[in-house]
């Protein structure tokens, strides 16, 4: 009869345990985005459907300033980061030219740039661009946008460029979180 008590409790303690971390899970606070400025806030009829944290680089290139002869200037040219869970663990990649976000399981997508906002000295700038449709199955398919949030570094060099650099490539350090959405 002990045995059968024993069980039993233990048997409760297990069921008790998983209804505790559950609770817990739906518990957990989600990404706001209340504190953002309007112009890079996800449209009303979308919900956070994964939250990365991305760490690497961007290079830059020096380049001759656009109808302004004989300045120059550092361009952006593209990323180069790992994204991981809130959690630390690896989920994919971001890269460019063109800007796409990759999954582990092989799905990714580009997007087109809706807006920018400064994100403070040193730091790009926070950013919403709409998901073009995604390739492959998997946490891409569907997205329909992606904030920049939460920046870090990744701005242009401070070494100098002119006319003797032009061509040159320089990258920077630079983490952000990239918030991904889907509609409702």
């Amino acid at each position: 009869m002990k045995t059968i008590h024993t069980v039993a409790l233990m048997s409760a303690v297990v069921a008790l345990s998983a209804c505790s971390s559950m609770e817990h899970k739906s518990a957990m606070p989600t990404f706001s985005q209340d504190s953002l400025p309007t112009a890079v806030q996800v449209p009303a009829g979308n919900k956070v459907s994964m939250e990365t944290v991305g760490k690497g680089t961007i290079w830059y290139e020096c380049k001759a300033k656009k109808d302004a002869a004989g300045q120059f200037e550092w361009v952006f040219g593209g990323p180069d980061a790992g994204l991981a869970s809130r959690s630390g663990k690896s989920v994919g990649k971001y890269y460019g030219p063109p800007a796409t976000w990759e999954s582990n399981d092989g799905s990714k997508l580009t997007a087109t740039q809706v807006a920018v906002a400064p994100a403070g000295a040193g730091n790009i700038p926070y950013q919403l661009v709409k998901a073009n449709p995604a390739t492959g199955s998997g946490a891409m398919t569907g997205v329909t946008y992606i904030q920049r949030v939460a920046t870090k570094g990744g701005v242009a060099p401070s070494s100098v460029c002119n006319a003797g650099k032009v061509g040159a490539k320089e990258t920077v350090n630079y983490q952000a979180d990239y918030i991904f959405w889907k509609a409702s």
